[in-house]
């Protein structure tokens, strides 16, 4: 078992990580500005669901082909770019009514769901992220190795979900006010699609 001075030096970390605005709170507060906290929160446990895979992959070993794998590794980034620059354009080339009809949601909640998912899984930087990051807080001491490697996952995965939802109850408010100025509506999809767009490129520009 993971001995408490390690578990509190990794919560601590992985707090300051967590609240950093990075790419996972760039598209939870994209959703949840756009489409309301519903779908923002239903964003956030999408990638909390996609974490828990990277967990399960550095726990078995897989991250490390793809670490190992320059080939392996390209092409998990490519499509992972791919996707996000596809929702990207979608949602800028969308049109959005001036006027919609009060309590109308962009996108369902399951869909969010399903497609911060899958941007999560296919993003290789992640799976390196957990395969680099998790065994520096693993003492072969304490025990199993594979047992604290779960351990440190989940409670990156739950530490991670708080962080998203605090951020998209606090931007599905902010959205709920924007989203009754009809010029605000008219352009959000396409700075939501510009979100998506560069985080894309950033993904794709990235390098092992």
């Amino acid at each position: 078992m993971i001995d408490l001075a390690t578990l509190i030096a990794y919560v601590a970390v992985v707090l300051g990580f967590v609240f950093i605005p990075g790419p996972a709170t760039l598209l939870t507060v994209a959703r949840a500005t756009s489409s309301g906290t519903r779908v923002g929160i239903a964003t956030g446990a999408g990638i909390a669901a996609g974490d828990v895979v990277h967990t399960f992959m550095a726990i078995v070993g897989i991250s490390a082909i793809i670490a190992t794998s320059a080939a392996l590794f390209s092409i998990v980034k490519y499509i992972g770019a791919a996707y996000l620059i596809y929702l990207g354009i979608r949602a800028i080339i969308e049109k959005t009514p001036a006027y919609p009809a009060a309590g109308a949601v962009a996108i369902p909640a399951s869909k969010a769901f399903r497609q911060a998912v899958l941007t999560e899984v296919l993003n290789p930087k992640t799976a390196l992220f957990f395969l680099a990051f998790l065994p520096q807080f693993v003492r072969p001491e304490n025990g199993s190795v594979m047992l604290q490697l779960a351990i440190l996952g989940v409670i990156f995965v739950l530490l991670g979900l708080v962080s998203t939802v605090v951020f998209a109850v606090g931007a599905g408010g902010l959205g709920a006010f924007l989203r009754r100025n009809p010029t605000v509506l008219r352009w959000q999809g396409k700075a939501v699609g510009g979100i998506y767009c560069a985080l894309g490129i950033r993904l794709a520009l990235q390098q092992r």
